[in-house]
This record gives structure tokens, sequence and C-alpha cells, in this order.
């Protein structure tokens, strides 16, 4: 977090420097074309101008339509200055609204481009598939750059999943998200392979926020019911290093620790596909084996299935294959 401070802080100084030498030499040049601009209007311009009706006419015109559009500039600056202080209060950097162009796409990657390789990662959503899987997710380079990655997903076998899967269009089921959080176990037990630090939880609440923290920064967006996460806006805050008790960085990631270390949420062992519940103090009271009950999929729902890419790794699909064997 301290060397994400400083490439920022280095990258805002440079930025500040190039904009006050930007605005000095246009000072300079305006200086000192003024007097020619003047000689011009007194002694060319205006001579001509006077003995024309229709020239003095235009100039007018001109003149009071200069002076409208700079003043509607002036008010739309003061406007924007004061939305400008409100976000720099609330910490946020970035906000992208569903089905933005590539322009809000472009400045959220070059955002991503712009954070430092972070020790950490922290995920809450809900199936994890267009955060991890998702070949165009922006954060899944970033996030694969991390040692320490922590995510929780919902429980696939509580009630909550099937009440998020019928409050959303009917394409999507219950099995499409099985399927889309198979994908995403599967993909963590591939940086796992690869020697990253994952640990994977899952909660049984209704979901209300997916938050992503990556270094000292926080994507967040809205579970609202009856719509798809891709459907809601996005908000990225930064942490203000200077005044941390400002902004909605600190609340969002307390949001997320708060429920991490909840005990009524299991960990998740990747080689048993257990579900593992603790108390209070941390200490192991009961395993349960993770499976995804009787959920054949219909005609129907195969077809809504058919929009995802292959999921990482396939064969390494922790949840209904090795169920199915288990079973079997």
């Amino acid at each position: 977090m301290y060397r994400s401070a400083q490439a920022l802080g280095l990258w805002s100084v440079l930025r500040q420097v190039f904009l006050h030498g930007l605005i000095t030499i246009l000072a300079i040049l305006v200086a000192f074309s003024l007097p020619q601009a003047a000689n011009y209007i007194l002694n060319a311009w205006w001579p001509r101008v006077q003995n024309d009706a229709n020239l003095l006419l235009a100039t007018e015109i001109g003149f009071a339509s200069v002076l409208a559009l700079v003043f509607n500039v002036v008010k739309l600056v003061w406007d924007n200055r004061r939305r400008v202080e409100t976000a720099k209060l609330a910490s946020l950097v970035h906000a992208r609204d569903a089905g933005a162009g590539w322009l809000s796409r472009w400045r959220e990657r070059l955002l991503v481009r712009q954070l430092p390789a972070g020790r950490d990662a922290s995920v809450l959503t809900l199936t994890g598939y267009d955060t991890f899987v998702a070949e165009e997710s922006p954060l899944r380079p970033v996030i694969e750059k991390g040692y320490e990655i922590r995510v929780m997903l919902i429980n696939p076998v509580g009630n909550e999943l099937r009440r998020r899967a019928d409050s959303l269009p009917p394409e999507i089921t219950a099995h499409t998200l099985h399927t889309e959080i198979e994908a995403t176990v599967a993909y963590l037990a591939g940086l796992r392979r690869l020697g990253k630090k994952v640990k994977l939880k899952f909660y049984e609440e209704e979901p209300f926020w997916k938050v992503i923290v990556l270094g000292d920064h926080v994507w967040v967006q809205h579970f609202h019911s009856g719509f798809e996460l891709r459907q809601q806006p996005e908000y990225v805050f930064a942490l203000q290093h200077h005044e941390p008790r400002r902004g909605l960085f600190v609340p969002f990631y307390m949001y997320f620790l708060n429920r991490w270390n909840d005990p009524r949420h299991p960990d998740y062992d990747f080689d048993t596909n257990e579900l593992i519940y603790r108390d209070g103090a941390g200490k192991e009271t009961r395993r349960a084996l993770l499976g995804i009950p009787g959920d054949v999929p219909t005609a129907d729902s195969t077809e809504s299935q058919a929009h995802l890419p292959q999921p990482v790794a396939p064969a390494q699909a922790a949840l209904l294959r090795r169920t199915k064997r288990a079973s079997a």
C-alpha cells in the first residue's frame, strides 16, 4: 500500500508540473499577442466596421455569442467544481454506468494499469465468474499478480442462491449460477497450484454489495433484485492516506472484513471439497461435503449456458464433477 501511494504521488506531481508548465506557456503567448491584437482591432478592424452596418451587426452578434459561451463555461466550471469537491470528499476516483461506451472502459483499464502489483486481493461477490473467469475482466490480471487472495462466494447449496436466481431473468437459473461457481473454484484451484495463497469462503445471506479490494482501491457494485450485476453501475474509491477517515474506502473494506471474520461463513477445503465450520474462537467444529443438490439442467437452462466461455482448467472443477463421483 505504501508503494502504491508513492507511485500515485509521483504521477500526481508530474501531472501538476506538466499542467502548470502548459498554463504558463499559454499565458505568455496571450500576453505577447495582446499588443498586436489591440493594434489590429483599433487600426484595421474598427475603421471597416464603423462604416458598414451589416459588418457592425455581425460583430456585435459574434461578440455577444462569445460572451454567452464564456459565461456558460464559467457556470459549468463552478458547478463541476462543487461536484469534484464532493467526489474528492467521498474519495470517488472512477464511476462507470452499465452499458458505458469504450471511453469509460478505457479509463477504467488505464486506472487498473496504474495500480502497482499488490500483495493481496480481497473479493466479495456472487459467483466470481465475471471477476475471475471471464476473459474481458479488467481486474483479473491484477488479482493474478497478488500472493494472498481472499474470496467470498455465495453458498451454492444455500437458499439465498435460489432466491437470487428466481429474481433474475428466466434465462438465468440456479444451474447457471452453479456452473459459474464451479468455474470460479476451478480457476482459484489453478492459482493455488501456481503457489498463490488462496482462501475461499461461502456466505449464506442475501448478497448486497460486490466488493473488490486491490491495494488502496476498492471496486463496488450493488446487487439489485431483478437485475444482473453487469447491469449495475460500478464505483471505485481510493484510500486517502493523509485523511483515512474521509471517503468510502475504509467503510467498504471494513464491510468485507466483517463478513470475512464472521465464523458463520465456512472455509472451503480445495483438497477434500468440504466446508469447514468453526466456532467464535476459530476452532474447527465440523465438516460437510459441498455438493450441488439434484439440479439437472433442462434444455432451456442448457441453452442459457451457451454464452459462457470454457472455464479455466475444466478438469479441475471442484464442485459438480467431484460431487457426482462421490455419489456414484
